[in-house]
């Protein structure tokens, strides 16, 4: 498929709407910019999940033909009486579809890689929902909306939705499902592209700027092909010293993240497995007989944690950081898993025991 629906979305999304948006939320701009630009690939990211998932696809459909229209409307309901109304569907849409542990975390992952509080970060969540379901009902409205169609759009761009996230927002959702549709081998091929994508996206941000100024200097008298020919510089110097800064950051990143092994053990990576471990066996518990067949695995996942937290020892203070700051934001989603499971009948007699022992252990390292 040529359409490109990272692309697509960001299009809708101009400056000049992101700079409302921002207004409205009381956020700062730039804060708010890079905030889209890392929430519109984690929500696509994380539709793909859920249109893998049994009857995912149709719930999918089913939501974007609600959507229909809701980009004609859009712009006048930022700051406006029905914004409101708008945020409140955005987020009761994403609780439905992602779960609400995988909303929160997605809501402080993308906070913490823009800068932006948690409440905050989950507003402009439930802001661009609509606007994502509302581009791929657009897309899609030709061919017609259903889940195999949906399933299939979402499958065929996962190479632009990972080129598109940021490589700090991966490792936060790493141990959550909501990548899954991506493919690890895919999100680390494409990271470093990613964020050079997104500085080149703040040159043209600046460059908009630039237009603008050379419109007004026109009325002045100033020949207009001036100042283009300014702004066509402008844009090149920012890519050009933006853009292998960024380059060498992810760099940096990723050897952050290789500095946490100890003894051959990458503890990041043992960390995100051992979580993305346990919300599978919690997920699959139903009944005391499942909660009994579930406590070697429980068990297992504890002994890895304990290696884990034996091994932290021997980091510095700042890769401890590095590890809590891997840990914290998955923790939300696992605790909603350890209450949810803890209130099946006769499931608490078998479990507590070891899910206390767990949220300790885990709360020791994400703190």
């Amino acid at each position: 498929m040529a359409d490109n629906l990272v692309s697509l979305v960001m299009q809708f999304l101009t400056p000049d709407l992101v700079t409302r948006i921002a207004a409205a939320l009381g956020l700062d701009r730039t804060n708010t910019q890079t905030a889209v630009g890392a929430a519109v690939p984690a929500l696509l990211a994380g539709l793909g999940s859920v249109a893998a998932k049994p009857g995912g696809a149709q719930s999918l459909a089913d939501t974007v033909k609600q959507q229909s229209g809701v980009l004609d409307s859009f712009a006048s309901m930022v700051g406006g009486g029905g914004q409101s109304s708008l945020l409140e569907k955005g987020s009761q849409m994403l609780t439905s579809l992602l779960g609400s542990g995988d909303q929160t975390v997605l809501a402080g992952a993308v906070g913490k890689v823009a800068g932006l509080g948690q409440n905050a970060s989950g507003s402009l969540l439930g802001m661009l929902a609509p606007v994502v379901m509302g581009v791929i009902g657009r897309l899609q409205g030709a061919r017609g909306i259903d889940a195999g169609s949906i399933a299939s759009l979402l499958s065929s761009q996962k190479d632009n939705i990972a080129a598109a996230l940021p490589s700090g927002l991966g490792n936060l959702l790493g141990g959550t499902g909501l990548l899954d549709s991506l493919g690890g081998a895919a999100r680390t091929a494409t990271a470093a592209g990613g964020e050079a994508a997104r500085t080149a996206a703040s040159a043209v941000y600046s460059a908009g700027n630039t237009g603008q100024r050379a419109a007004s200097a026109a009325a002045s008298g100033l020949p207009k092909w001036l100042y283009w020919v300014g702004a066509a510089v402008v844009v090149a110097l920012l890519i050009y010293l933006f853009a292998r800064p960024a380059e060498q950051a992810v760099q940096q990143g990723a050897n952050a993240v290789q500095n946490l092994t100890v003894g051959g053990v990458d503890l990041g990576k043992q960390v995100t497995d051992s979580i993305s471990s346990l919300r599978t066996t919690l997920g699959g518990i139903t009944d005391a007989a499942s909660a009994q067949a579930a406590l070697p695995k429980l068990r297992e996942v504890t002994g890895q944690i304990d290696k884990v937290s034996g091994m932290a020892g021997q980091l510095s203070a700042e890769q401890r950081k590095a590890l809590a700051a891997i840990t914290s934001p998955l923790m939300p989603a696992v605790n909603q898993l350890f209450d949810k499971v803890l209130t099946i009948p006769g499931v608490a007699e078998i479990l507590k025991p070891a899910i206390d022992a767990m949220k300790q252990k885990l709360a020791a390292l994400a703190a």
